[in-house]
């Protein structure tokens, strides 16, 4: 392996396990903003057996490198991150691989599948948001006067807002230790790159980008989900080429956590059923 592979990986933070040899497909799995890697704990697993899984951390979260834990010219547009999924793919030699990336994520996901679709056979979008501002015939979730609220916030007092985004995202005020989890995952990340991260998500519009994923895809969406509510998944669904969509019956943005069980089951089936359709 090159030292420009190493770099990616290590850069990264990519952790492998599960199957490996001849013929095992990887499955990778990509968090949104102010999470890690760990935040796939309850679903990644499931997959050893039958997968080569493929854990990795976004710049500046997680566990990665803690020199690249700035905001850089790179990383000023969500480009930037799908470069650096595409790099750690050319890092492992991975084609056909099976892709689960979580709100902003999933969209990361779709930048690098439409540049290079060969190393990509099936996508599991859960609770993807190309676009978090409502307008232009579009529901995404805020308006823009509070998201620039939320920044200029962010700015002041980056843990006091961590404390409260947390809870909006995570939307099970019955479980409070995934929201205290999900707070402290905000907390850890280096508060210059999370900000500028922030920044580059919230004012992200990835909507043309749909018209050119032609993979077969997953869109896993929360019943009730305020940052990317219902009409968001459908909206994606009508304008993807070869797609399906399942509702989770829970709340908040993160359905991998607040309910694994569901997920994992509308995984399962999407992947079988794509299976022996080959």
């Amino acid at each position: 392996m090159d030292i420009l592979s190493t770099t990616f990986l290590e850069r990264s933070n990519v952790i492998i396990s599960g199957a490996s040899g001849p013929g095992v497909q990887a499955i990778v799995f990509l968090h949104g903003l102010g999470g890690d890697q760990y935040d796939w704990r309850l679903v990644a697993p499931a997959f050893e057996s039958r997968y080569q899984v493929v854990l990795m951390d976004l710049i500046g979260a997680g566990k990665s490198d803690l020199t690249a834990r700035k905001p850089t010219i790179a990383h000023r547009t969500l480009h930037g991150h799908a470069t650096d999924l595409l790099g750690v793919l050319s890092a492992l030699a991975l084609h056909d691989v099976v892709f689960v990336g979580h709100s902003v994520a999933a969209m990361i996901g779709v930048i690098a599948a439409v540049r290079e679709p060969q190393r990509f056979a099936k996508m599991v979008l859960v609770s993807p948001a190309p676009r978090f501002i409502n307008g232009a015939g579009y529901a995404g979730g805020f308006e823009q006067k509070d998201i620039n609220e939320l920044l200029a916030a962010m700015e002041g007092d980056y843990q006091g807002r961590s404390h409260g985004f947390a809870p909006v995202m995570m939307g099970q005020h019955e479980r409070p230790e995934l929201v205290m989890e999900l707070t402290n995952s905000f907390v850890r990340t280096n508060p210059e790159i999370a900000k500028h991260f922030a920044r580059v998500t919230l004012f992200s519009d990835t909507r043309a980008e749909l018209d050119f994923l032609t993979i077969p895809t997953l869109i896993v969406q929360s019943a009730h989900d305020t940052i990317a509510p219902l009409a968001v998944g459908h909206y994606i669904n009508e304008q993807l080429a070869d797609s399906r969509m399942v509702v989770v019956e829970t709340g908040g943005h993160c359905p991998h956590l607040s309910a694994p069980q569901a997920t994992l089951q509308a995984m399962d089936n999407f992947l079988h059923r794509e299976l022996v359709l080959r």
